[in-house]
């Protein structure tokens, strides 16, 4: 039953029109010297039930649950199939009805019928489009941005379509570039196609726009860092749409997310395919429970959980606002309501018991840790105490309450480790190791080892950012400095992706990609907001801080490299560490975290570093087969 409103009372008074119209028509050209008294007859007492049919049949193909200014070209062909089964339902009830005795419908008239139909329904619905659609007086006068749009495919014609659908936008699109050859003077939704984007330069002196717009989203930052940089030299701002991963994460409204170019977008890394089935396979209908849910690593980590169906997530998180963010956004912007947040610190032992025996979890990601470099160093207690001892608590407790896996969210910094961070995250791989390789314990234990991760509470760029709003200087550790970078949503898929894959005490290590030097990091920054670096931003070398290295690395002296079945993780296999040994060093780590023995954990640390305790070489064979 359709409701009744007056838009769909229109378009059925309209269509009925237009069958009549056609019906009427077909007639009319089948015979030239007027319509024979006979046939005008029968035209006239089959009219009525022509519409009748053609209308229900018009109604049961959906034709009225539609909006004619928003039509598709599946809606044509929606359309077509429509008015092909009514015209064939109506001539046969007419055929049927026999209503004039003596003549029946001439087939040529039938097939008149249909086209004239056809065209009629489709057209009216095509010129009600564009009539809704038109260039008014109002938009004429404020055109507001032109912009040229490099990209002209199936994001682009989106973006255009909004554009010139939503004058409110501000924007009007005046030319598109693509590297396509084929497509020049080519037009989308009206714009042509200008050329390539070697010819850019020369196309932008010529026509002037406002601003750029990168509209590939699956874009490498080579070819947008070579796109922003000759809009630079023309002095004309890019903006661009999101990347592959932000689209996902986000809403379909892609003028909406129009944004300028930032620096992840520049940074020449191509985007990380994910085996998204493998990931719902191990995760669908599943408890999980995430550490640190609050921070930037933790809240990614919820976000793509949500997408993947599980029965509840458990958001365990020390820091009250940061668990109010995650979950609020959780519920309210994600509709995830699958959620129990608990405020609580995991390195509490009874707590997390309390929480297990409640919720059950079966696959823990525990990415809860401190991380920022020189403020542990100050810290070296807390550094034990909340990366090491609570590792070794959600640890204890995952095996106690049988978890199903269990994945540690690692760093680079616990690759030859030279700080506090590094080596008491390295203590956490240990652990991981030496609980994956217990035949008592059912748990599978992973470790997934990657490098900075961009726009992170712990990343530089925040912090250039806002050395730049305030003109400078941006402050650089050493000419010579490099890091590893990926953003956030990659670097979370890939710690996902390494869960499915996951062995037993297995250390994982993702591909960053080539290492980013943090002065040209620093010199892409000042450039993208518009100023010259060194002109108008001061850039000011300050010194490595305590335990900074200048360049990090992926891997320990003594680890293999070998491949997974994900081109972006690599596992790094090594001789376990002997399970009793580590055992004793962490009661004994505890016992001097209590007492705050602050120069001795430094030293005991240092030690364990130098001189680690692991199985012998017939178990490393075994863990590399």
């Amino acid at each position: 039953m359709i409701p009744v409103n007056r838009h769909r009372i229109w378009n059925v008074l309209a269509d009925a029109a237009l069958i009549a119209l056609a019906w009427w028509f077909a007639f009319w050209l089948r015979f030239d010297h007027g319509v024979p008294a006979p046939y005008h007859r029968l035209m006239v007492d089959t009219i009525g039930i022509a519409v009748v049919v053609k209308l229900t049949m018009f109604v049961v193909f959906g034709f009225y649950n539609r909006w004619w200014r928003y039509v598709s070209t599946r809606d044509m062909w929606g359309a077509a199939r429509g008015v092909t089964a009514a015209c064939i339902v109506a001539d046969l009830v007419v055929l049927l009805a026999h209503p004039v005795k003596g003549f029946q419908l001439p087939r040529s008239v039938a097939v008149l019928d249909w086209l004239l139909l056809l065209a009629l329904v489709a057209g009216t619905r095509l010129v009600a489009r564009s009539l809704i659609e038109r260039p008014d007086a109002a938009r004429l006068v404020a055109r507001g941005k032109e912009v040229v749009i490099v990209g002209a495919g199936d994001a682009a014609q989106l973006v255009i379509r909004e554009m010139q659908r939503a004058p409110s936008l501000g924007y009007t699109p005046i030319g598109l570039i693509d590297d396509d050859p084929r497509k020049k003077n080519l037009r989308l939704h009206g714009v042509r196609v200008l050329g390539t984007t070697a010819q850019l330069p020369h196309l932008l002196r010529e026509n002037r726009p406002d601003e750029v717009l990168i509209a590939i989203p699956s874009a490498s930052g080579e070819e947008r860092r070579r796109i922003v940089e000759m809009a630079r030299d023309a002095r004309i701002p890019v903006k661009t749409l999101p990347g592959l991963y932000e689209l996902i994460a986000g809403d379909l409204n892609l003028t909406g997310q129009i944004r300028p170019v930032e620096v992840q977008d520049v940074l020449g890394r191509e985007p990380v395919e994910v085996d998204l089935a493998s990931i719902a396979r191990y995760l669908a209908g599943e408890t999980v429970l995430v550490t640190g849910a609050g921070g930037s690593i933790g809240a990614e980590l919820c976000r793509q959980i949500a997408r993947v169906a599980p029965a509840r997530i458990v958001l365990v998180e020390n820091s009250e606002a940061a668990l109010f963010d995650v979950e609020r956004e959780l519920v309210e912007e994600r509709e995830f309501s699958a959620v129990a947040p608990v405020l609580g610190d995991c390195g509490d032992r009874a707590k997390m018991s309390q929480v297990f025996e409640r919720y059950r979890p079966s696959v823990i990601f525990h990415a809860a840790a401190y991380k920022h470099v020189a403020l542990l160093e100050a810290n070296p207690l807390g550094a034990v105490r909340n990366n090491t001892l609570t590792t070794k608590v959600m640890a204890d407790v995952a095996v106690e309450y049988g978890a199903a896996r269990f994945v540690l969210v690692s760093t680079d910094k616990a690759a030859s480790p030279k700080n506090l961070l590094g080596q008491s995250k390295a203590v956490c791989e240990w652990i991981v190791e030496a609980y994956g390789n217990r035949e008592d314990v059912s748990t599978r234990f992973v470790a997934v080892r990657f490098g900075n991760v961009l726009n992170s509470s712990g990343s530089v760029i925040p912090i250039f950012r806002r050395q730049i709003e305030k003109g400078g200087p941006v402050t650089v550790t050493h000419p010579e400095m490099t890091r590893y970078f990926m953003t956030i949503p990659e670097a979370v898929s890939l710690v996902v992706q390494a869960g499915a894959i996951g062995g037993r005490g297995q250390v994982y290590v993702l591909d960053m990609g080539e290492p980013v030097k943090i002065l040209d990091l620093a010199r892409n920054m000042i450039r993208l907001s518009g100023k010259e670096p060194e002109k108008d931003i001061a850039i000011e070398f300050i010194g490595p801080k305590p335990g900074e290295k200048l360049n990090e690395v992926l891997w320990n002296q003594g680890e293999t490299v070998g491949p997974t079945s994900h081109a972006k993780i690599f596992r790094a296999a090594r001789a376990p560490i002997d399970p009793l040994w580590l055992e004793d060093e962490l009661a004994e780590l505890e016992h001097m975290v209590a007492r705050g023995e602050t120069l001795d954990v430094v030293s005991r640390l240092a030690a364990l570093m130098r001189e680690p305790r692991r199985v012998g070489s017939a178990v490393l064979e075994d863990t590399l087969h």
